[in-house]
């Protein structure tokens, strides 16, 4: 029984000995993954970028970009987000749709904008994107259905148009998985609490959508990509009860609406 016990105390010392050994070693620096994923989201990032402006009219009106960039920098500078390194763009497209890049690239359709009653509402889309970003989501995303090798080689030259045209599309026009979202909505609604914005503008945005394609003519795509919208906005609202309810206006609504008349002129 003696040699039993001490055959077993040994085995557990081994092992702890090997767990504390191997937790000591820099994994990361060893096989240098941190530093080749991040030069591979940079690459990207700029890859898919120049992809969608080839394809995409970029809107550059004062007017509108510089709405939309108080919006982003009230959130990023209440979250403690790097506002300089989240790089915005505003395309033209009637499309109701947002999506993330890698590298912080924020696209935003002009189609959203023009479909959001109020900044809050937009606020809330923004919120989600800027959390897929933080969470690291988008790499997440790209690598698994991708492939992380596939990735590479398209930064290196190596991948086909067509190949990076399918990769930006699943950035564009499908979901992440059930979790991540979820992840994003939730860390969303954090998002908007600490830039005193009303959390239940965002749900009130999902919920108007439920069983539609469309509102006022623009296809619904970053809706119909999300999908579940009734459920998301219950617990975005079930999250959000008891937060602080402390609301602010980050833009005037003058500035607000002559943003949108810019965009219904163009």
């Amino acid at each position: 029984m003696n040699k039993l016990l001490l055959q077993i105390s040994t085995i557990i010392l081994l092992f702890f000995s090997t767990w504390f050994a191997l937790s000591k070693i820099d994994w990361v620096s060893v096989f240098n993954i941190e530093k080749n994923t991040s030069s591979t989201e940079e690459k990207l990032g700029d890859l898919f970028w120049d992809l969608i402006q080839k394809s995409e009219e970029e809107i550059h009106s004062k007017q509108v970009i510089s709405t939309i960039d108080s919006l982003v920098n009230k959130i990023c500078e209440s979250n403690d987000i790097d506002k300089s390194k989240v790089k915005v763009h505003v395309i033209e497209n009637s499309e109701v749709n947002a999506f993330a890049l890698p590298n912080k690239h924020l696209i935003l359709y002009s189609g959203l904008i023009s479909a959001s009653a109020n900044q809050a509402e937009l606020c809330g889309v923004i919120c989600h994107e800027l959390a897929h970003m933080e969470k690291n989501h988008v790499m997440k995303k790209l690598i698994k259905e991708v492939g992380l090798s596939v990735l590479i080689s398209m930064t290196a030259g190596k991948g086909g148009s067509d190949i990076i045209r399918s990769a930006a599309k699943h950035l564009s026009s499908s979901a992440y998985d059930r979790n991540l979202e979820k992840e994003a909505d939730i860390t969303a609604v954090d998002y908007m609490v600490k830039a005193n914005i009303d959390p239940e503008a965002f749900a009130n945005f999902l919920y108007q959508f439920v069983d539609s394609e469309t509102r006022e003519g623009h296809p619904l795509t970053w809706v119909s990509t999300h999908p579940d919208s009734r459920e998301r906005a219950e617990y975005i609202i079930e999250y959000g009860k008891g937060k602080s309810k402390k609301t602010e206006e980050i833009v005037s609504q003058e500035s607000w609406d002559k943003m949108k008349e810019k965009l219904s002129d163009l």
